[in-house]
């Protein structure tokens, strides 16, 4: 498995991750078998949240899962995220919370769930608006003093925000996860599109690409293989005839799955991305994991993009 140095920390890491989020609706068993698939592959970086699941029930089954295993913590890289408050009934999203006593909070409830003395990476989740960046540092004090937390970083966030961040606190934020995939590439069709009035021109993110790149800031790219609706997958999708046929012959030059040629084509981005994948499948990890490699052409990338529909100006 190829690695990286998440945002040039030292944290040397798989280039594919293994999200967690669907072993909430799964038994240690079951979870265990996806665990020992993505460590047998290279895959011993892990990503979390305290709201996958009601509870925390993910961060709960992976910790069991270690167990039934007997994983030594050492050979595993764990990440996990704070700031989304959920409902009594856990159903609905009803506050982002980015204060001390939160964050502080939430990461020690996640410590315990997940059966872990520190937590490599800690993000925050969803942009809190109300934010006072002054108590995000505090917190990010109070955890790493206490060794309950190695490194910090963001999700879903953008440039201004965590350059509002970072001014206030020492640690630098190390990743930024984004979803990104080939149907959801908002981050570079607007470059493509530069100083032109369509649809794709518009910068929805604030140019976050280049600036993680400059900042050095590793992103993760979240859901590869969704639909934007989370309807499905795009693999084999009828939606998508033409994508599918391109994934298909490059498949059979690579000698890999369509699901491997996908990531690989996210791969083969020089910003250098981590790719959290969220299948449970073993087959499919296993599948996904030839992606490290296959290093398609430039050619190839272009023609993958624009088989979804994108055009180049």
């Amino acid at each position: 498995m190829k690695t990286i140095d998440l945002g040039k920390s030292g944290m040397i890491a798989p280039v594919i991750a293994f999200g967690c989020m669907r072993m909430r609706d799964m038994d240690a068993k079951d979870a265990a078998r996806a665990v020992q698939t993505a460590m047998d592959n290279g895959i011993n970086f892990f990503d979390h949240a305290d709201v996958y699941g009601a509870h925390g029930r993910a961060e709960e089954v992976f910790a069991a899962a270690v167990i039934e295993l007997g994983m030594a913590r050492e050979d595993m890289i764990i990440q996990t995220k704070c700031g989304i408050v959920r409902s009594v009934d856990q159903k609905s999203t009803i506050a982002f919370d980015f204060s001390k006593e939160y964050i502080i909070s939430a990461t020690e409830g996640s410590l315990r769930r997940l059966g872990t003395d520190y937590i490599d990476i800690l993000l925050l989740h969803r942009p809190d608006t109300l934010v006072e960046p002054e108590e995000v540092a505090a917190a990010f004090d109070n955890l790493h003093s206490r060794g309950l937390v190695r490194h910090f970083g963001v999700s879903n966030q953008s440039p201004a925000k965590m350059r509002l961040l970072q001014k206030y606190t020492k640690h630098r934020l190390i990743v930024n996860q984004l979803q990104f995939s080939i149907v959801n590439t908002g981050m570079v069709d607007f470059g493509f599109n530069m100083n032109m009035k369509n649809a794709a021109s518009v910068d929805h993110d604030g140019g976050v690409l280049e600036y993680c790149r400059l900042e050095d800031i590793t992103i993760q790219a979240w859901s590869p293989f969704r639909l934007l609706d989370w309807s499905g997958v795009f693999i084999d999708h009828p939606d998508y005839p033409e994508l599918n046929a391109v994934l298909a012959r490059l498949a059979e030059k690579y000698n890999v799955s369509k699901d491997a040629i996908a990531a690989a084509w996210i791969l083969r981005h020089p910003a250098n991305m981590q790719i959290i994948i969220g299948s449970m499948n073993p087959a499919r990890i296993a599948d996904v994991a030839c992606a490290v490699d296959v290093m398609i052409t430039r050619e190839e990338w272009y023609e993958v993009y624009m088989a979804v529909g994108n055009r180049l100006p």
